[in-house]
């Protein structure tokens, strides 16, 4: 697919409606994602970024439709993981010597990935390439997400080439913000944000800081993933300047795995007792054995607490909220409570373990949680209510 975004820049990305799992199977698109590719056209011509290598013959057959490869002079990699530099070693075998303009973090990205010694051009923050009566600045953006990002604004069109900054797994066949679901548009922007960009989130506040300080106006945003900011673009850098500060809903997400469904009857109760002590607090639950990871990992972000619950099975608690623990650890949540509970048979020491794990993963526990011995009484579901009365009254 290609499209003109203006008389001089071209959109020559591939839109995956297809797509349902992302970073092998850790991220789920059930919306499908897209691979933007950029062509820019003033005295040389620059291509910004290619597209995962499943299609990348398709992406040269029909980049050779929209230009004659050999009239591209530029090539930059904002960023080198191969959903974005896939392409590249096809393109490179048709126009070997064109220059590969990135990071130097971006080229020994490439040399590991693809094991080829082009023609690469390093750059930092404030360089820039004249491209006839336009620059391309270059801004470095170090671990948004990988240590080889950066974007690039060119002048003039004052558009942001922001690679995975800014952007969603979402395939559309209006791809532009204005023209798409609000509400699904920022469904899939949170979720993104919320499982990739957390753990960066005070490199991300650091990093737009340090853009607004270059003074330079802001027409477009251009990702390489999802729809184009064209209308209001700025929206989404002060959505990210939000999401980045401790984000917080109103919310609490309770996570549980079960075995026979006592777990289960104490999440529940749990979930009452929030209810009762705060009905504008909106509550979640999630059996995590039986839940998309992805959506979860977003319902947390959005949380001011949650509860994890498990059975006490070996010794332990059950594998998929070991996973999902783990996951959340990975995401630096800041500015959190959380509370443990389970059932269990005869060993029981999965409450402990439990507010163990949540300390390590940075939640301020509130309670040691409550514990139930077989099949929870109606007397042990009311101390989960009341538990959850606690949990939202920590939350005033």
């Amino acid at each position: 697919m290609s499209f003109k975004i203006n008389d001089t820049i071209t959109y020559v990305g591939k839109i995956d409606w297809e797509l349902r799992n992302f970073h092998g199977e850790e991220y789920s698109t059930q919306r499908g994602s897209s691979y933007n590719s950029y062509l820019i056209r003033d005295e040389k011509t620059v291509l910004i970024d290619t597209v995962w290598e499943p299609f990348g013959r398709e992406f040269i057959a029909k980049l050779k439709q929209e230009i004659d490869l050999n009239e591209i002079d530029y090539i930059v990699m904002n960023h080198n993981e191969v959903d974005h530099s896939g392409a590249l070693p096809l393109l490179m075998e048709e126009i070997p010597n064109t220059p590969i303009y990135c990071t130097a973090n971006g080229k020994k990205i490439l040399q590991g990935s693809y094991h080829q010694d082009w023609n690469f051009v390093e750059v930092k923050t404030g360089d820039r390439l004249n491209i006839g009566s336009r620059e391309l600045i270059f801004i470095e953006a170090r671990m948004l997400h990988w240590p080889d990002t950066m974007f690039c604004y060119l002048t003039g069109d004052n558009i942001l080439f922001s690679n995975d900054g800014f952007g969603q797994h979402l395939a559309s066949e209006h791809m532009y913000n204005d023209l798409v679901d609000t509400g699904e548009l920022y469904a899939e922007a949170l979720k993104y944000y919320a499982n990739i960009l957390t753990p960066f989130s005070k490199m991300v506040t650091a990093k737009i800081q340090e853009i607004v300080k270059m003074e330079l106006p802001i027409s477009m945003i251009c990702p390489s993933h999802g729809v184009i900011w064209r209308d209001n673009p700025l929206q989404i850098v002060h959505k990210y300047l939000e999401w980045a500060a401790e984000y917080q809903e109103e919310q609490v997400t309770i996570l549980y795995d079960t075995m026979w469904n006592s777990t289960r009857k104490m999440a529940e109760s749990l979930a009452q007792g929030i209810r009762l002590a705060n009905p504008k607090i909106t509550v979640k639950l999630y059996n995590t054995a039986r839940s998309d990871s992805t959506e979860v990992i977003a319902q947390v972000f959005r949380s001011k607490a949650i509860a994890v619950g498990s059975p006490t099975v070996n010794n332990g608690y059950l594998s998929s909220i070991a996973a999902i623990l783990e996951e959340i650890k990975g995401m630096k949540f800041k500015n959190k409570k959380a509370v443990p509970f389970g059932s269990y048979g005869w060993s029981g020491e999965v409450i402990k373990q439990l507010n163990e794990e949540l300390k390590k993963a940075g939640f301020e526990v509130v309670d040691e949680g409550v514990r139930s011995l077989w099949t929870p009484s109606e007397e042990n579901l009311l101390e989960c209510v009341e538990l959850g009365k606690r949990l939202a009254a920590s939350l005033q």
